[in-house]
């Protein structure tokens, strides 16, 4: 791991593969933990330079008001571009999930020489807050019991590995391995601060950004390939989201995985990584 300065802040990345193949970088959601080992490592085999980064306020890089954050998320966007251009002069395949889905559409559109391919995995073409009518909300029968849990001691590494391990459960993920990506995240949050280990894990700081314009309107606008990956079994952005996402954008191909909710299972990544190498 190391520190990439773009956009007058420092980012967290690591990287796999030779640096002289194509470059397919990957936002964290909110930290690079949030992108398999072993996807990365996949790609790496079939001939790409992956670059996986933390996001502003998470995991290594440039840390400010957690509770006000002083960025939009068209930063985050250009944060995306400017990291690709660091490390190759070529367009790079972005690829986001979750909150960096968002971020990864928006760059997309609004630094479109920047890129030559966009993945998207488990999100949605709407920021946080309501969505639109016709895409589907979360699933309530499982917000309530995920949401409705105690806080863990974010202090404490135990606590906050089984917390995540419990909520991985409710919404159908692997809890062993959410709990070891937990403590992995966790050992590397540079503050001692609870409120810091809380916004690494949870990716709250997202949620209090300036997330306008919208970007739903624009998506026909992108010409670039486009991978659209959902889990069937995903509560919290259901499956018709990534069915809107893949139906906006031209040409877009949607990979369903039948037994996935919001991680990609681990049966599952040769797969995913096949379909983004022939992108």
């Amino acid at each position: 791991m190391h520190i990439c300065d773009v956009n007058g802040v420092s980012l967290g990345v690591d990287e796999f593969g030779a640096a002289d193949s194509p470059l397919i970088l990957c936002l964290g959601a909110p930290t690079m933990l949030s992108w398999p080992d072993a996807l990365c490592r996949q790609l790496a085999e079939q001939g790409r330079h992956v670059v996986r980064c933390d996001l502003r306020d998470a995991g290594a890089s440039s840390s400010g008001d957690l509770t006000a954050p002083n960025y939009t998320l068209r930063d985050l966007a250009a944060d995306a571009a400017g990291l690709a251009r660091a490390f190759d002069d070529r367009p790079a395949h972005l690829a986001g999930s979750g909150i960096s889905g968002m971020i990864a559409q928006v760059a997309a559109l609004d630094f479109p020489a920047a890129f030559s391919a966009l993945t998207l995995i488990a999100t949605r073409p709407v920021a946080p807050g309501p969505v639109d009518d016709d895409l589907p909300d979360h699933d309530q029968a499982t917000m309530g019991p995920l949401f409705s849990r105690p806080q863990p001691d974010w202090a404490d590494v135990e606590s906050v590995a089984d917390f995540m391990a419990e909520g991985a459960k409710i919404l159908g993920d692997d809890p062993a391995e959410a709990r070891a990506v937990a403590a992995r995240i966790w050992a590397r949050t540079l503050s001692s601060d609870s409120g810091a280990h809380q916004a690494d894990q949870l990716g709250m700081v997202f949620s209090r950004l300036d997330c306008r314009p919208r970007w739903r309107e624009r998506l026909s606008q992108l010409q670039l390939p486009t991978l659209v990956v959902h889990g069937r079994l995903d509560p919290f952005f259901p499956l018709g989201n990534g069915e809107v996402i893949a139906r906006e954008i031209p040409g877009a191909r949607l990979l369903i995985l039948d037994e996935a909710s919001r991680s990609v299972p681990a049966a599952d990544i040769p797969e995913v990584a096949a379909a983004m190498a022939a992108l």
